[in-house]
């Protein structure tokens, strides 16, 4: 019994020690401020060092101290805010609040150019508070139906609609990387936008991307609620900037981590495969519906044709929504 038990905590140990080490030989290959060649042989020699102490070394928990000093090593890297950003990156937006009215600089308005390139187009938004009408949500997908980028869009009686978009914000020659968005590879940011910017240019220009808009069932004093809570956060952000992270600081928990911990909803498994973060709000009653299936409405909400037909027309916005549902109560 005894020996059963030294075998299955080795067991136990090993597969601790192996996930441990996979990280932090990710870490070293993603983040060791060294030319890339030289950065990846310095993981892969870590990767074999550590495995050569564990099997050799007595005791084994010896080969834990090169992963503690990674560790170490890895929370001392500081997000920046003055690196050479890409253009479409290159701004951030903050927000002044003076009674009822919200002043947002940067709000991004590029011109974008079939072959790729645009004019950027940086602008100054006033808006008021007590025009808040909604909230409607498009869910952009590029590719696989599990992963999706949510992009709130905040709705006034007076004005055009207000977008906000919570991306990684990229150096000039810097792609992203799925597994490097699990490192400190990307700061965050909040890009505040014009709709005929930040969901045309998926529409109409970004090759293979689809975005489907829903009406989400808010009253209006719960949506300037959650203004505020952008408000907050975009702030927060241009003062101190933050890391990306795939799992803990991405596109759809950022929207759930700037609420007050006693208003956040209950966790759910697609708030990660955010590609199913329509239906949950299907289930929970979040969106409009009229009454539709789940299926249908999806169908119904899609927007791409629309988008293109509209294209640069000052009415870009109410054109896209020639097919929304409205709401028969709200919340």
């Amino acid at each position: 019994m005894i020996r059963f038990l030294r075998i299955l905590g080795f067991v136990f140990l090993s597969l601790l020690g192996g996930l441990f080490l996979l990280w932090a030989t990710g870490a070293l290959w993603f983040d060791l401020p060294l030319p890339e060649t030289f950065r990846k042989f310095v993981a892969a020699l870590f990767f074999l060092g550590v495995i050569l102490l564990w099997f050799l070394a007595r005791p084994r928990l010896i080969a834990l101290i090169p992963l503690a000093l990674v560790t170490a090593w890895w929370f001392t890297l500081q997000p920046k805010s003055d690196r050479d950003w890409q253009s479409n990156v290159a701004q951030t937006a903050w927000a002044e609040v003076k009674g009822d009215t919200v002043t947002f600089n940067n709000v991004r308005n590029f011109e974008y150019q079939p072959d790729g390139h645009y004019t950027p187009k940086w602008e100054t938004r006033v808006v008021k508070l007590s025009q808040i009408t909604g909230i409607d949500l498009a869910i952009n997908y590029w590719g696989s139906p599990y992963m999706a980028h949510p992009i709130v869009s905040f709705q006034f009686a007076d004005a055009l609609p207000l977008c906000f978009s919570i991306e990684t914000r990229r150096e000039v020659g810097e792609n992203y990387s799925a597994l490097g968005g699990f490192y400190r590879q990307y700061e965050l940011i909040y890009i505040v936008s014009d709709e005929r910017d930040v969901i045309r240019v998926r529409t109409n220009f970004n090759k293979g991307e689809e975005i489907y808009l829903y009406r989400l069932r808010m009253r209006p004093e719960k949506a300037r609620e959650r203004f505020l809570e952008y408000i907050t956060a975009l702030n927060d952000l241009h003062e101190h900037p933050r890391w990306y992270n795939a799992i803990t600081a991405n596109c759809t928990t950022s929207i759930r981590n700037q609420r007050a911990m006693t208003a956040r909803s209950a966790w759910d498994w697609r708030l990660l495969v955010n590609g199913f973060a329509d239906q949950m709000l299907y289930e929970q009653g979040v969106i409009c519906t009229g009454g539709l299936p789940f299926a249908e409405l999806k169908k119904q909400s899609l927007i791409n044709d629309l988008a293109k037909a509209a294209d640069a027309t000052p009415d870009f916005s109410n054109r896209i929504r020639a097919r929304m549902l409205r709401c028969l109560q709200s919340r």
